[in-house]
């Protein structure tokens, strides 16, 4: 399988600084991190610490530049990946990042999971001109290239989703009353915040109740049992998966029928639909952008094909199902992609250009007609999503691609 074309041509105007580079015939630049061989490129994960079973998502990684290595590389450079446990912890992770950049001479950071841990390094890397790339996190503090340059997030953006999710709701019940569950930090009032964005005028009086926990929280069952009593027809979750596994499981028991809305954590069916009962899932509505590990409908897709075979040969102690390795080879790939389009312009300025130039790129994972696109002035590369509903099987898609634009 061809993963990249040979011959790159690239205009590059990023800072205020405009290259013309021809890469056949270009002098090579680079920024510490690269050479004629080798691309060295830093990231943390939490290898352990309470969410230790996302360093998966660390060694899939790992196994693809392995993958990408031995068939050539990027341009005839090797990916060296140094991968470091940062236990989910911001101390630690500030510490590994550090010296990442400072004494491993990283070109780039890339694909630190979560809000706190990516926050607390953003301001260093920014300061140090260091490309923080393709964060796992919709935080919006992410995608804000007028203060953080440097940043870059992969994920979409949480209160875009939660947008997309109450227009959705207007437009199926516009009558609605409205039950909220959120997690009670960053990410749960992400979600709330543009859940609310997307009602505009008509949030105050559609949300009858917004119910929050706290992440170490047992369960959920009160907070499911209050929604329900507070009349509410429609219930829009913005849980961890855990939680999602308990909600889905409460409204159940309690004879519930809401229209429920699950933001995209909650949607896996191997780790989250199976365990809980897939009977108690039917109905289920989320808006969705990538193709889910374990869902019917891709296993002959020519992407989930080429990610098992990878999967099989690579990373046989990761589970195929997990949407997490599905996920890590994706925006693996993606880095891929971004540095090959800078040829032998491999400077920290060339690649952010690159990354905030990105045009219909279609990575595997995503769904059928969803593209990254990204601008000077709009870091988000995921601004397109399908609503679906789950029939007791698989997602069936119930809508066309919608967008979703840059205006908050």
């Amino acid at each position: 399988m061809t993963l990249y074309r040979a011959s790159i041509r690239a205009a590059v105007i990023f800072g205020g600084l405009a290259i013309t580079v021809n890469s056949a015939t270009a002098q090579k630049r680079y920024d510490p991190g690269a050479s004629d061989t080798e691309i060295k490129i830093g990231n943390t994960m939490p290898y352990s610490g309470p969410l230790s079973n996302v360093g998966t998502q660390g060694r899939a990684e790992a196994a693809y530049f392995k993958m990408l290595n031995e068939r050539g590389g990027v341009n005839g450079r090797k990916i060296t990946f140094i991968s470091l446990d940062d236990a989910y912890s911001p101390p630690k992770t500030v510490e590994r990042v550090r010296e990442l950049v400072e004494q491993k001479q990283v070109l780039a950071i890339f694909g630190i999971i979560g809000t706190p841990t990516s926050a607390s390094v953003q301001r260093y890397l920014n300061e140090r001109k260091v490309p923080q790339l393709f964060i796992q996190s919709g935080a919006p503090r992410f995608a804000n290239p007028k203060e953080y340059p440097w940043t870059m997030p992969i994920t979409p953006g949480y209160d875009d989703e939660a947008r997309v999710d109450a227009r959705y709701v207007l437009e199926t019940k516009p009558e609605a009353k409205v039950g909220v569950l959120y997690q009670n930090d960053d990410f749960g009032k992400a979600y709330l915040a543009g859940f609310k964005q997307g009602l505009g005028d008509r949030a105050a009086n559609m949300i009858v109740w917004a119910a929050s926990y706290e992440s170490t929280d047992t369960t959920v069952d009160s907070q499911i049992v209050t929604l329900k009593a507070s009349g509410a027809d429609v219930l829009f979750t913005a849980a961890i998966p855990k939680m999602a596994a308990q909600t889905i499981r409460k409204v159940y028991e309690i004879g519930w029928k809401p229209l429920h809305v699950m933001f995209f954590g909650g949607r896996s069916i191997p780790t989250v639909l199976k365990p809980v009962g897939l009977e108690k899932s039917v109905g289920l509505i989320s808006a969705v952008w990538d193709m889910t590990p374990g869902d019917p409908r891709w296993e002959k897709d020519p992407d989930f094909q080429a990610y098992l075979a990878f999967m099989k040969q690579y990373y046989t102690a990761g589970d195929p199902n997990d949407v997490l390795n599905f996920t890590a080879y994706s925006w693996a790939y993606t880095l891929g992609h971004v540095l090959e389009q800078c040829g032998d312009d491999l400077t920290r300025e060339n690649l952010m250009y690159h990354a905030s130039h990105m045009k219909g790129f279609h990575a595997p994972g995503l769904l059928p007609g969803i593209t990254f696109n990204t601008s000077p002035t709009d870091y988000r590369p995921i601004k397109q999503f399908i609503m679906h509903r789950f029939d007791g099987q698989q997602w069936v898609p119930i809508s066309k691609t919608v967008e979703i634009s840059a205006a908050h």
